[in-house]
């Protein structure tokens, strides 16, 4: 059943980009007039993350970001039958040569990225490197036909998929190979109570995050680099690697994570349309987490990280 999803994915992104996006703001007033497509929650979230707008803006905010959705529907299924030559041109790194100085003494990186433009074209990354590993951590979906097709997409440029479960015992297997490689992790989902350690304001929420990416850092010894993204017009977008520096070289818990929801914050605040603004992110509170945990075992989860 992959291969037919696949193969139906392919034959549409034949069509040229231009008639694509002619065919995506069809989809939009589809989606976005007669479906309505979570259109209360992402009205919520975005009155919520930007009080101080008023309801004319977070309007046009929200039309904004139901046309790039629509766009980075079929954008992604275009992916399927573009040459390394196009995505070259439409997806472009900065900051490489700071990566491959990482690796040239022998440090891994990590890539901490938000939902936020075409993640899915930053599979490309590998036409772009001249040594190591890329990957991405991914969850396996819940329809395996589909996760089939999205690990076959991910893969087309030579980057790795690693499913989360596995995420620790592959790295640690490249450490202890020396492999160099720079793996990314889309660290701005929803975690289950029983996997936060800690909360950061965040779009003038009090948010629930993960921490794992910045575990595994330590725990590796890699460089931890921040993904940039922009779009300078439509179909094209650039990644920009900006590397995490400890101030003063000290390293104090939390640091990378703090740094990466500040960074991407400042993103969304640039160009809120390109955020996934239809997740339901902030559906668990503290009050929540406070009634599951007890503040005497909340300070154990902590001092055991």
């Amino acid at each position: 059943m992959s291969y037919f999803y696949y193969g139906i994915c392919y034959l549409i992104s034949l069509l040229p980009l231009w008639l694509l996006y002619i065919i995506s703001d069809g989809f939009f007033v589809l989606i976005y007039y007669v479906i309505r497509y979570r259109r209360k929650l992402v009205n919520k979230n975005l009155r919520d993350s930007f009080p101080n707008k008023d309801e004319k803006e977070i309007r046009d905010i929200e039309k904004r970001y139901y046309h790039w959705l629509c766009d980075y529907v079929v954008e992604t299924v275009k992916m399927t039958s573009m040459s390394q030559k196009q995505i070259q041109r439409r997806m472009q790194f900065k900051g490489l040569e700071n990566v491959e100085d990482s690796f040239a003494n022998g440090r891994p990186c990590s890539l901490f990225m938000g939902h936020y433009c075409n993640w899915e074209w930053v599979t490309s990354l590998p036409l772009w490197l001249k040594s190591g590993i890329c990957a991405q951590i991914y969850h396996p979906l819940e329809n395996e036909a589909v996760d089939r097709m999205f690990a076959m997409l991910r893969t087309r440029f030579g980057a790795t998929n690693i499913k989360m479960d596995d995420t620790f015992r592959t790295v640690m297997t490249w450490k202890q190979q020396s492999q160099m490689s720079i793996i990314g992790y889309i660290a701005d989902q929803v975690p289950g109570l029983h996997n936060v350690h800690l909360w950061v304001d965040f779009l003038n929420h009090d948010t629930p995050v993960f921490t794992g990416a910045e575990r595994i850092t330590n725990v590796t010894g890699a460089d931890a680099y921040f993904a940039v993204m922009t779009r300078p017009k439509r179909g094209y977008y650039v990644c920009e690697m900006v590397k995490l520096e400890l101030p003063n070289g000290e390293y104090t818990k939390f640091f990378y994570t703090r740094e990466y929801y500040r960074l991407l914050e400042q993103s969304i605040q640039k160009h809120p349309e390109f955020w996934l603004w239809s997740h339901n992110r902030w559906k668990r509170d503290r009050k929540e987490f406070n009634e599951l945990f007890s503040e005497e075992e909340q300070k154990k989860r902590l001092s055991r990280l």
